[in-house]
């Protein structure tokens, strides 16, 4: 790719007690498990919409966006079961974000229709899944065929919506923040 185009996506970030929750939960949970490339604590988010290679024009129009989202009541969550994602070829372990309010949910959507509005989202066609990846499946690893049990019950209140630049490497990608938006209701 161009110096020009960046790979970006938008996701909300986890409050830090629920980072370090599921980085503890994870060292548990995960031992034994062979072949898994975990995520940096710091690096832990519920991606909301995927945008992939953007001009770099577009970066400040696409931070804009995201500020639709910025009146919105924080959605109150709660960690939720692991999974295997996808389940048949499991190539990450997730766990799922419990949204009993539908905060989330209605989040995403808003951010997915002014995104679309923009151009720079075309939304997938199969249902929003809140979830956290927290490892990353190594090439020819084997997993077990059932996620390990769920993280104890934690709940989280998230209130920041970043827009992050991916960069890709071997040893995995790392992310770059680029802008935030807070949500904090009306």
């Amino acid at each position: 790719m161009s110096a020009r185009r960046v790979r970006l996506f938008v996701a909300l970030e986890l409050p830090e007690p629920a980072r370090a929750a599921v980085t503890a939960w994870r060292e548990e949970a995960l031992a034994g498990i062979a072949g898994l490339r975990l995520i940096a604590p710091r690096d832990l988010h519920a991606t909301l919409c995927f945008l992939g290679w953007r001009e770099l024009g577009d970066v400040e129009p696409i931070r804009e966006a995201c500020r639709a989202v910025a009146g919105g009541p924080p959605p109150e969550l709660r960690l939720g079961r692991a999974l295997w994602l996808p389940p048949r070829r499991p190539r990450v372990l997730a766990v799922e974000l419990e949204d009993p309010g539908g905060g989330l949910a209605a989040l995403q959507a808003a951010l997915a229709r002014a995104l679309q509005a923009g151009g720079w989202y075309e939304p997938e066609t199969r249902p929003y899944l809140a979830h956290v990846t927290v490892a990353r499946v190594g090439r020819g690893a084997r997993v077990p065929p059932q996620p390990p049990p769920a993280p104890a019950a934690l709940a989280l209140t998230a209130s920041r919506v970043t827009l992050y630049r991916s960069h890709l490497a071997r040893a995995g990608a790392s992310y770059e923040a680029l802008a935030a938006v807070e949500v904090r209701g009306r």
